[in-house]
């Protein structure tokens, strides 16, 4: 197994990028997620999860260990194949995802390409104790809130007219650049910001 790949990056897009490692280019497939926090690094240490099949070997590739610990729970479930991991962790932060998943947010994970509501109550029912397992109190807690003021920040601006995915995007976007917001009306103010520019 590949545990991680250090190098330089020879080419990078929002799907992939290539990482040169003694010589050799390494294709590491990563998410939105993942792409925005090296985004302006020239090197980089991503840790890795290798997939193989009978016809490829493909690598996956994560910023940190949370994104990599929630990737591989969610292709432990039936009918989550790598991509569908991949389109939720560029749709949603890990932290998201797993505050979706412990919260039981079935609207979420619904909004998310590729998961229909039975592969929504899938992962309910198999991730969240293992979720709960997984982080201790403090973060889950965090990640809990965050989701509570999220939901309600997206209600409140469809009720101002704008499209959900545009907002799903724009509030994911204020939250990675604002992880202290620590209410609905504050993060309804920035996304409000972002929107209108």
């Amino acid at each position: 197994m590949i545990a991680h790949v250090k190098g330089e990056i020879t080419f990078k897009s929002p799907t992939h990028i290539i990482v040169e490692a003694g010589g050799i280019g390494y294709h590491i497939n990563i998410s939105i997620y993942t792409y925005t926090r090296i985004e302006k690094l020239e090197t980089v240490k991503i840790l890795t999860h290798l997939i193989v099949k009978e016809d490829s070997h493909t690598l996956y590739g994560f910023f940190d260990h949370e994104e990599r610990t929630i990737f591989t729970q969610l292709i432990s479930v039936s009918g989550i194949g790598p991509n569908t991991a991949r389109i939720l962790l560029s749709s949603i932060s890990p932290q998201e995802a797993r505050a979706a998943i412990v919260g039981e947010d079935h609207n979420t994970l619904n909004s998310i390409k590729g998961i229909g509501p039975k592969t929504a109550k899938r992962l309910v029912v198999e991730l969240k104790d293992k979720m709960m397992k997984g982080s201790d109190g403090k973060v889950l807690t965090s990640a809990m809130a965050d989701n509570t003021f999220r939901n309600e920040a997206l209600f409140a601006l469809e009720a101002l007219g704008f499209s959900k995915s545009v907002v799903q995007k724009t509030l994911n976007k204020v939250l990675s650049q604002n992880p202290g917001v620590n209410s609905a009306e504050s993060l309804i103010k920035l996304a409000l910001k972002q929107l209108s520019s």
